[in-house]
């Protein structure tokens, strides 16, 4: 079986997932083709294609225009059915043409499975999978399915008509997809992120520090989905109540120098130490170091960051945004709050803390053993295949 998997930009080394992903299904005998934007990053685990470089000026890319199309007289049946599909949604030429150029590389395609990995990545390539003659997939993430709409309201409407089956990372994007428009009889599975459980392995399990500083971690973009900020507003209460701690933030993002002032204008200064962007082995040292993992996003379709703290016996704190009370079970592999309610944040994390010893571990080894055994690549692996050989 031959399988397109459509991405922006090629993954980096650190990017498990479709690593993985493309790992494994070549282990089961398919052949995978990579197609990503004009980046200049290279990518080797497999045929790897890159879009036609769009150029502002205008003789350029006409020039460019004309040469894909000669490029494409090999393929004229399929470009010919293309064209076909978008007058009947009453496609105008001009806007047929452009979008010939952008999905050129996808039309010369010889696939059974055309694969968006974003949802937002099939925008304008709705038709590409019936004019090549392939079954089209689209994965639903975060982002895709939370934010996207908001500012669209109709972006999927041909999406939803044309994609023969779902992959989604937790039910709760399954409902807002459902919610906004895609038709429950839409053949879908759920396969969750996963991680690579023999990285972030770890046979003890530390007690919480009774003495000196708290220490609490989160891991992520410094984006407003992030919800940064309301953590900041949480544990200006926690310091009011005489907590002495340090909050750690791993990330990168254009929200830092406003994170930074607010933490400045809440008196945390000397509390929140931003470390920006670090590799996976860092990540995984600071987290060891944690007593405390807080994950309150109010946008999150998963969250690999959490799984990890979990792996690791990490006592974890999460918001209730989309997928993350399916990764983390309230009370059993830790807490979820409610988005934002910042004194009921603060006041769980004080909760954990005066918790016995005793049900504290009982709730980390629950989560690590959940996550060995739930959240492992192996297992995605498995389902990934079964999505593609299972009859639609």
């Amino acid at each position: 079986m031959k399988i397109v998997l459509v991405l922006s930009s090629p993954p980096g080394y650190s990017e498990t997932f479709f690593r993985s992903k493309i790992k494994g299904l070549q282990a089961q005998g398919h052949e995978l083709i990579l197609v990503t934007g004009p980046s200049q990053r290279s990518f080797d685990l497999c045929k790897h294609i890159k879009h036609p470089k769009r150029y502002q000026n205008v003789l350029l890319q006409l020039g460019a225009l004309l040469w894909v199309l000669l490029g494409l007289l090999p393929y004229a049946s399929k470009l010919y059915r293309y064209w076909q599909l978008e007058r009947k949604q009453q496609t105008q030429p001009k806007r047929i043409l452009e979008k010939i150029y952008l999905n050129a590389r996808l039309l010369r395609c010889q696939a059974d499975w055309l694969h968006f990995g974003f949802a937002s990545m099939a925008l304008d390539r709705e038709l590409v999978a019936e004019a090549i003659g392939a079954k089209m997939a689209v994965s639903l993430r975060g982002y895709d399915i939370g934010v996207y709409p908001l500012k669209h309201p109709q972006a999927y409407d041909l999406l939803w008509q044309k994609v023969d089956k779902l992959h989604v990372i937790s039910d709760d994007l399954y409902q807002l997809a459902i919610a906004r428009g895609l038709k429950p009889e839409t053949k879908v599975q759920k396969i969750t992120p996963a991680i690579d459980v023999h990285m972030f392995r770890h046979h003890s399990i530390l007690p919480l520090r009774q003495k000196g500083k708290l220490k609490l971690l989160s891991v992520g973009r410094l984006h407003w989905k992030k919800g940064f900020a309301d953590t900041l507003r949480a544990l200006q209460i926690l310091k009011a109540k005489g907590v002495d701690f340090t909050y750690t933030i791993i990330g990168e993002g254009k929200e830092y120098e406003r994170l930074a002032f607010n933490a400045y204008e809440l008196g945390l200064k000397d509390q929140v130490v931003f470390l920006g962007k670090k590799s996976r082995e860092e990540v995984k040292q600071a987290m060891l170091a944690c007593d405390l993992y807080l994950q309150y996003s109010i946008q999150e379709g998963f969250c690999n960051a959490v799984l990890e703290a979990q792996a690791l016996g990490k006592l974890c704190i999460v918001s209730d945004a989309e997928g993350l009370p399916e990764n983390v079970r309230h009370e059993q592999t830790g807490w979820v709050v409610p988005r934002f309610q910042t004194m009921q944040l603060a006041a769980q994390i004080v909760q954990v803390c005066a918790l016995p010893e005793s049900q504290r571990q009982q709730v980390q080894q629950q989560a690590q053993q959940r996550v060995q055994s739930q959240f492992n690549l192996e297992q995605q692996q498995q389902a990934f295949q079964q999505f593609y050989t299972q009859a639609l």
